[in-house]
């Protein structure tokens, strides 16, 4: 009979707080904004970080707050940029389609190496011992730490060690750009013609003993066509993506290590 009494009593109890619990849920609920719900649900979803916040949540949240604009997106592209600059009401900004690239061309054959590095296949870990075991340490390491953190199966890497990027699959959310310790991945511009497919800030002389694929810093893309945007800094010819496609051309052809790259979309 106690044993009854007790599981009455207990059952009332659970009934009342259960009731209360509902009551006050609904009371002290917080209503979230119509906008940001839209925002959330139009997000792509990566979770990239590639717009600079730990997720897709929070930059939608960062959009909604006015912290953050509409644009930063790179898989959500322009497409995403005007839905959510509808919901915000503002104008929307254009957004160019950007893509990642390895600006080196050294693979294993075309340079000489140091030491003949057996750690672990990671590059972040190679670099840690005199920067790699290739001569040249600004070029890619070809360990492929790029490759594992990719989710979009956009890079690949040959028997030569050559490390390339799709860029039809590319989504540009940076994350190989980030773990490359040699900064030999960066994004360009997805309808980039020409670019200059190398990262070594050596001298001439030097690249030329260490690399076959290597820019010499020679001038001659810079002198011979101004109006092809390519500029020597530190021994490396850098390239404006928006200069004369007709100029860039010609500079590539007349490169003699031939390492202005026509990049065809």
């Amino acid at each position: 009979m106690n044993i009854l009494v007790a599981f009455i009593v207990l059952a009332v109890l659970g009934g009342i707080l259960g009731v209360g619990l509902s009551i006050a849920s609904k009371k002290l609920a917080v209503v979230k904004d119509q906008r940001l719900e839209q925002l959330e649900a139009m997000m792509p979803g990566a979770n990239c970080g590639g717009c600079g916040f730990a997720g897709c949540a929070a930059y939608a949240e960062a959009v909604f707050k006015g912290i953050a604009q509409p644009g930063l997106c790179s898989p959500g592209g322009q497409s995403l940029t005007d839905r959510m600059s509808a919901v915000m009401g503002v104008k929307a900004a254009t957004v160019e389609k950007m893509v990642a690239y390895v600006f080196c061309k050294g693979s294993c054959s075309k340079t000489t190496r140091d030491f003949e590095y057996m750690g672990l296949e990671d590059c972040n870990a190679a670099s840690i011992l005199f920067k790699g075991e290739g001569s040249c340490k600004y070029g890619c390491l070809h360990l492929g730490s790029c490759i594992a953190v990719c989710n979009d199966d956009a890079i690949s890497r040959d028997s030569d060690g050559q490390i390339t990027v799709d860029p039809e699959k590319c989504i540009g959310c940076g994350k190989c750009t980030r773990i490359c310790p040699n900064g030999v991945i960066r994004l360009i511009p997805y309808n980039a013609k020409y670019v200059v497919s190398c990262n070594s800030h050596d001298n001439g002389a030097r690249v030329r003993k260490v690399c076959e694929a290597g820019c010499i810093g020679c001038r001659i893309c810079e002198t011979k066509f101004p109006q092809s945007g390519f500029k020597v800094q530190d021994f490396l010819a850098m390239t404006d993506f928006k200069a004369d496609i007709l100029e860039q051309e010609k500079a590539a052809q007349s490169c003699p290590r031939k390492i202005i790259t026509e990049l065809r979309r």
